[in-house]
């Protein structure tokens, strides 16, 4: 009979026990936030570049890139200039015109190399010929940078000549 009245007593604590919540259930608000907050962050300073048509600007000798030799091919450019003076490009929906602080010479040059910059960024060409005729193709990077301190890299391929 003391059996009977331990099971019994024991049966009741556990029947009437409260139910608890299920923690897996519950989804915690904080974390959605957090996450939210860091991926505007993230997604702050970016650098928009565009494509360009050929500058009209440019009457004889120039440079001219684009992304890749499948976008050259198809005159997507994203860079151009008139091989020593003045540079275009559109960044963040703006097409510039910018002066060049420094160029190499294409013709003596393995090497290519331009500096750009005026007070919204600063531009840094470099690439290497890889075929020289008429025209000398070149194969490279661009390097953008905003006084932020937000930083592009993107390949080129493209042609400098007369």
């Amino acid at each position: 009979m003391k059996y009977l009245i331990i099971i019994f007593s024991a049966l009741l604590v556990v029947a009437c026990k409260k139910e608890q919540p299920n923690v897996l259930t519950t989804t915690p608000k904080d974390s959605l936030n957090i996450v939210q907050d860091s991926a505007k962050v993230e997604s702050s300073g970016k650098i928009l570049v565009e494509t360009i048509a050929f500058p009209k600007e440019i009457k004889e000798c120039s440079c001219y890139f684009a992304k890749s030799k499948a976008d050259f091919e198809a005159e997507k450019y994203i860079y151009a200039d008139d091989a020593g003076k003045t540079a275009y490009m559109k960044l963040d929906g703006k097409r510039l015109a910018m002066n060049l602080i420094s160029s190499s010479d294409m013709e003596a040059d393995e090497l290519l190399t331009k500096e750009i910059e005026n007070d919204d960024y600063k531009i840094s060409v470099k690439g290497k010929k890889i075929k020289g005729e008429e025209a000398l193709l070149f194969e490279g990077t661009i390097t953008i940078e905003k006084p932020d301190g937000t930083v592009i890299t993107l390949p080129i391929y493209g042609e400098c000549g007369c």
